[in-house]
């Protein structure tokens, strides 16, 4: 199947997003290895975890064959009942992480809850608050977003800081278990008037996307 096939079969694969020095690109197979490989260099202190399934503790030899089988999975799961979207992100023209949403019932509820990660040595230079301000634009300009949510543990103020930063507010907390042990989680949630915005976007691919979500007929 050629390319241009491939995403008129699954137009996720069409969309990009653009802003300043910014891409967000679909995760498709050729991307893959190179996203596998800036996991395996480090995304977090081991003593850490700021992930809600702590994928990143899987041994070295067997990280590679589940992160592309996530990749896969969410492919493969797609539906209009539940559907995600993952993006390699793309900073001056090298990968540097990746940027996802999440939905549930989205025609009705017209939420999407974000989670990225991004490589260890390409932190603190602000490429995280960008990343996450161009995929909640996207969601509020382009797919009719009514509020985007998010969320992270109580103990990574990096992450807390992005998310006040775009202008989430607080939503309550949540108890989970992370490696065995009770850790709170602070829920957030984002609305149109309160976001604060970065460069403007531009996203190729979003009228095959829209419909293919059912948001246009």
């Amino acid at each position: 199947m050629t390319s241009s096939a491939l995403t008129s079969a699954y137009p996720p694969f069409g969309l990009t997003i653009r802003a300043g020095s910014l891409t967000l690109r679909p995760v498709t197979d050729d991307v893959l290895p190179q996203l596998v490989r800036l996991a395996a260099d480090g995304i977090h202190d081991r003593a850490t975890m700021p992930f809600y399934y702590p994928w990143t503790d899987a041994p070295p030899d067997r990280l590679p064959a589940e992160f592309v089988q996530y990749h896969w999975g969410i492919r493969a799961r797609w539906s209009r009942a539940a559907w995600s979207l993952e993006f390699a992100v793309e900073h001056d023209g090298e990968i540097v992480g990746v940027q996802g949403v999440s939905t549930q019932d989205y025609l009705v509820t017209r939420t999407g809850e974000t989670g990225s990660w991004l490589g260890q040595r390409y932190q603190g230079h602000g490429i995280g608050t960008k990343m996450r301000q161009t995929i909640c634009a996207f969601l509020f300009d382009d797919v009719d977003a009514a509020e985007i949510r998010s969320g992270a543990f109580t103990d990574n103020p990096a992450s807390l800081a992005v998310s006040r930063k775009l202008g989430f507010r607080p939503d309550g907390t949540q108890r989970m278990a992370r490696r065995g042990a009770l850790a709170e989680v602070q829920r957030l949630v984002l609305s149109p008037d309160a976001f604060v915005r970065g460069e403007p976007i531009e996203v190729v691919g979003i009228d095959a996307f829209r419909a293919f979500v059912g948001l246009d007929g």
